[in-house]
């Protein structure tokens, strides 16, 4: 197993510096998703690591040994695209072998080695076809195939489910997940889907803009997110984000906003200094008035049968999206009484920044 470490990574395309800075460690055997929206460096920085892009400046290290300056073909990595890049004109098995057939090994070893590979993607009966006969997930199979044969140092995808339809993008996460335990590997994938990068990560590395904003284990950056643009890429959907003033009441702060006010028993925060609190969907409950923190009218309800999701304006809150467990009739411009769980709210500065967690008071 491989561990590859990026160190003070700058890449820049004449004018414009597109990578600012990166510093990432890939613990040897880990699954390390990249995730971010559109334009934010993510495939970029696996080109990089594949060598795929030339770095403006910094270190890459695989195994300890650095390879800024060595081309992709000679770092022992292997790459799975979002387009599958199979040959049309080649049969699966010829697809797999290619590769292996290319560094004169000998036949009888890259018959074992890709029928092994089938075997374990579940594409043995497949391996005679052209790519053009199978769906869109055995091609992407087929693509692993071809990486695996290769006994590569590590894994890297690029959007390898962007593709597929949502049902097939679920089952193949699955698969990616069992493959990752079967195989052991160290494998990089990059995401702009934050439900995959939950749910097959080890370790998930927010980009934004080119930047680290924070890295860490899936429910850490759920729970804990450093600042406001985590918070609301991490979870769907998004988080709520409430604007509010600080207002020191004896020595303690109440939070408040046009719909809200709400007791705080923070000692550090700026009198009379606006805030932005966030609440999580799920982390708002329907109540009865007299319990409630704010009252607020459905414009959209999505019912889905096991649950139920309201999309609410309330004073000076243009959107507040509430998730509610089961089935819950109400129709467009009635009125919720909501009530926010007091130890999963979240306070943000200005800047962005995290202020800190479990900030509420009971009352």
């Amino acid at each position: 197993m491989t561990e590859i470490i990026l160190k003070d990574i700058f890449k820049s395309y004449d004018q414009t510096e597109v990578i600012h800075g990166v510093d990432l460690k890939v613990e040897s055997g880990k699954f390390l998703v990249l995730v971010g929206p559109s334009g934010c460096g993510k495939s970029t920085l696996l080109r990089i690591i594949a060598g795929l892009e030339r770095i403006t400046s910094g270190e890459i290290l695989i195994d300890g040994n650095e390879v800024s300056n060595i081309p992709a073909s000679e770092r022992g990595l292997a790459m799975v695209f979002q387009s599958y890049a199979l040959y049309p004109h080649m049969s699966v098995f010829k697809n797999m072998a290619f590769a292996l057939e290319n560094l004169k090994i000998d036949k009888k070893t890259i018959e074992e080695k890709v029928n092994s590979a089938a075997k374990l993607l579940q594409i043995e009966e497949y391996l005679q076809r052209k790519p053009k006969a199978l769906s869109g997930g055995q091609r992407q199979r087929v693509a692993i195939g071809r990486a695996i044969v290769r006994d590569p140092k590590a894994f890297l995808f690029d959007e390898p489910l962007s593709n597929l339809d949502a049902e097939l993008r679920v089952t193949m996460r699955k698969e990616l997940s069992a493959l990752h335990e079967k195989i052991g590997g160290t494998m990089i994938y990059v995401t702009h889907d934050q439900v995959e990068a939950m749910t097959l990560a080890d370790q998930i590395v927010v980009l934004n803009n080119g930047y680290v904003a924070q890295a860490g284990a899936p429910l850490d950056l759920y729970n804990n997110p450093s600042d406001i643009f985590v918070a609301g890429f991490i979870g769907s959907p998004k988080m709520n984000f409430i604007k509010v003033n600080a207002i020191d009441k004896s020595g303690s702060f109440n939070l408040v906003s046009d719909a809200l006010n709400l007791q705080t028993n923070h000692k550090n925060l700026q009198n009379n200094t606006p805030y932005s609190l966030g609440i999580r969907p799920e982390h708002i409950e329907v109540c009865e008035q007299q319990n409630s923190d704010l009252k607020v009218h459905v414009d959209f309800t999505e019912q889905l049968g096991s649950e139920t999701y309201f999309y609410c304006q309330g004073e000076g809150i243009k959107q507040l999206i509430v998730h509610h467990t089961g089935q819950y009739k109400i129709n467009k411009g009635e009125e919720l009484y909501l009530r926010f769980k007091r130890d999963s709210v979240h306070l943000f500065e200005e800047n962005g920044m995290s202020v800190s967690k479990k900030i509420i008071n009971e009352f």
